[in-house]
């Protein structure tokens, strides 16, 4: 017989001004099966939680049903009470009498009539409840960084000054990541590079930390705490240990025109190359596409030449494999091109740039060695239109959302362009503006009254080539719709950021989510920022959606800390809500029928195939099997299961169908 305690929480007024709690209690007190109910105030504050310890003792309860808010607000803590009681914490349900009833209805006594149904189907689910224990899974303290960003580089450092083991990989030959090209941050001013290149090269030197540049994802297997990476490592056609970075072959190599992608096809660069002077490790990489070598079959100019006899061109991609127990996804955004735009020409004209091509001519490490200058034909422009808003919040080129940043870097470039071009004009059409952080509106505010910069609301329309100039049509809304006609030197187009290409790949690879833009989805957008729906999984800046450096930083910063709790436990702890195959007779009949509908349908790969063998080691029966490391209680298996055979542990059939017809019975 089972003896249950009802415990109905008033929440201040949030239950009890619209739902009559003390008739709650008394009714509850008469269902089958309740031993003692009782009604306070607050029941999750410490006199509450004190009254039911109390009387799990004192009446001797095997089960507890609290009616109060949200399971998801305060079951850890009601539970916590029974643990301390000396009762199994999974022996406690919620009632959620707030949210469900008292926050949806008015008051009334149809709204207390619910309160008691709820209560009831619960105590009818604990008399049915069995004791469940957390499931203990070891963890390979070793994190996976992908990524080599600012947010990968925070994360990796983080995670190593914690004390644990980081392999970070990076898909390009250098990390640095968007940053790197970058002149000059807001809302500082601070020189990009300088605050990111020491951070880069103490990457490189930490001793917790080992770097894959020119690496890519291969596949990835297992669970929270027992992943297992490969990684491929592409051919650089270099032995790295004998190179020394002398850079005597990128000087000597005679095929030097290819677009350098570091600045974003504004400069060029050789072969074998170094992506840029500071680059992280700084050894070069031979491009096989364009190599005259690999082409050809001739030159071989810089084998000729190194004096240490580094290059390979025999040298083959190497798959390794790498176990870890958490991941940090940081593989960050990509900017529209220009091309993507048929009413600005689809990219046609040399001098309609992007805002990262800005950048790189902004830079002192560019092209043009930090002058503004046409790349049609080196001039430096004396009137200059920005066009923020380039894509973003566009429903019609499918982009809806807004990116965020170009706000402010356009804001940026109109003071770096003052700043350079003393004499010059400067335009910028905007929508509205959008500063929301800390000094991103003072620093707006400077741009705006900065001397040589005019700001316009407005779209432009169209952009079209006249008599060596760019011609700018658009509107300004601030006068009436008036139109503007603007006859520019050079146009930047603040294009909205996408997601990387290859990021879908990449998700379906790891069994993450990911919304219609192909960015990684969180799995709650405020409670878990940085955390994915697969356990272990934790993402970090811009391959979530476009985000600025500091937001940047502090997400990589709250996932390395996630991923230090989670290695500073022994054994990772998990909740037991999770499917179980029917095993209680002999494994032989179970009554899985080995159909593995439940395996097609696991959305996180949990279930396996189990041999049932005799014992001379023949093959009885292959039945489902369920990780319990990796599955996630959804219950996906339990719909499909045609036999019947599976279960979700606290939820069973038996569970769910007493509820209903505690309900129907009333």
């Amino acid at each position: 017989m089972s003896r249950i305690g009802v415990f109905i929480c008033h929440c201040g007024e949030n239950i009890g001004a619209t739902v009559d709690c003390i008739k709650v209690t008394e009714l509850a007190a008469n269902m089958e099966g309740v031993a003692y109910a009782v009604d306070y105030k607050y029941m999750c504050s410490d006199p509450g939680q004190t009254l039911i310890k109390n009387a799990i003792k004192e009446y001797d309860l095997d089960g507890v049903v609290v009616g109060a808010c949200s399971p998801r607000m305060h079951e850890p803590t009601f539970r916590r009470a029974c643990a301390e009681a000396a009762l199994n914490p999974y022996l406690c349900e919620i009632a959620n009498i707030r949210e469900h009833c008292s926050w949806v209805h008015d008051k009334g006594e149809a709204t207390t009539r619910k309160a008691v149904d709820i209560v009831r189907s619960l105590v009818e689910k604990v008399k049915r409840n069995r004791p469940l224990n957390p499931i203990q899974v070891p963890i390979t303290k070793k994190a996976l960084v992908i990524g080599g960003g600012i947010a990968g580089i925070q994360a990796s450092l983080d995670i190593a000054n914690c004390g644990y083991q980081v392999i970070l990989i990076e898909k390009d030959p250098s990390i640095g990541g968007h940053m790197s090209q970058l002149s000059e941050t807001f809302p500082t001013l601070d020189c990009s590079q300088c605050i990111l290149t020491p951070r880069m090269v103490e990457v490189a030197q930490h001793p917790n930390i080992t770097l894959y540049t020119y690496a890519e994802l291969e596949s990835l297997e297992g669970f929270i705490g027992n992943f297992k990476a490969s990684i491929r490592l592409k051919a650089k056609s270099i032995d790295e240990k004998l190179c020394t970075g002398c850079g005597l072959c990128t000087t000597k190599c005679p095929t030097k025109k290819i677009p350098s992608e570091f600045n974003a096809g504004l400069g060029m660069r050789t072969a074998i190359y170094v992506p840029f002077p500071q680059a992280v490790p700084n050894k070069p990489v031979i491009d096989r596409v364009h190599c005259t070598h690999f082409r050809t079959g001739r030159c071989g100019v810089c084998e000729k030449v190194c004096p240490t006899g580094a290059i390979r061109f025999d040298q083959e991609d190497r798959i390794i494999s790498e176990n870890v127990g958490a991941i940090v996804v940081t593989t960050g955004f990509n900017v529209l091109n220009t091309d993507f735009f048929p009413e600005y020409g689809y990219g046609k004209y040399k001098d309609i740039i992007t805002g990262i091509q800005f950048e790189r001519l902004a830079s002192a490490s560019g092209p043009t060695l930090g002058e503004i200058r046409r790349p049609s034909d080196g001039k430096i422009p004396q009137k200059i239109v920005f066009v923020a808003c380039a894509g973003s919040r566009d429903p019609a080129k499918g982009i809806p959302y807004c990116s965020k940043i170009c706000c402010m870097y356009t804001a940026k470039h109109a003071m770096l362009y003052q700043h350079k071009v003393h004499n010059g004009e400067s335009y910028v059409f905007y929508m509205d503006i959008r500063a929301g952080g800390k000094n991103y509106e003072e620093f707006v505010r400077r741009a705006i009254e900065e001397d040589g910069v005019n700001y316009i609301r407005g779209r432009v329309a169209r952009i079209y080539e006249k008599n060596g100039k760019l011609i700018v049509k658009g509107v300004d809304t601030l006068l009436g719709a008036s139109p503007v006609e603007i006859e520019a030197d050079m146009v930047v187009l603040a294009t909205a950021g996408v997601a990387n290409k290859g990021a879908e790949d990449l998700a379906q690879k790891m069994h993450i989510s990911y919304d219609p833009y192909q960015f990684f989805a969180e799995a709650h957008p405020k409670l878990k920022p940085v955390e994915t729906n697969t356990a272990g999984i934790f993402l970090a800046g811009a391959c979530q959606a476009p985000k600025d450096i500091p937001e940047t930083v502090g997400m990589a910063s709250g996932a390395a800390v996630k991923v230090a709790s989670l290695f500073s436990q022994a054994n990772l702890v998990r909740e037991p809500m999770i499917a179980v195959v029917n095993r209680t007779a002999p494994p032989l009949f179970s009554t899985c029928v080995g159909c593995f509908m439940c395996q097609t349908a696991c959305p996180y790969q949990a279930i396996e195939r189990e041999e049932i063998k005799d014992r001379t080691g023949k093959v009885l029966k292959t039945v489902a099997k369920v990780n319990p490391g990796l599955c996630q209680g959804c219950g996906t298996c339990v719909a499909f299961c045609r036999s019947k055979s599976i279960d979700i542990q606290g939820y069973s059939n038996e569970q769910v169908y007493a509820e209903v017809m505690a309900l129907l019975n009333n």
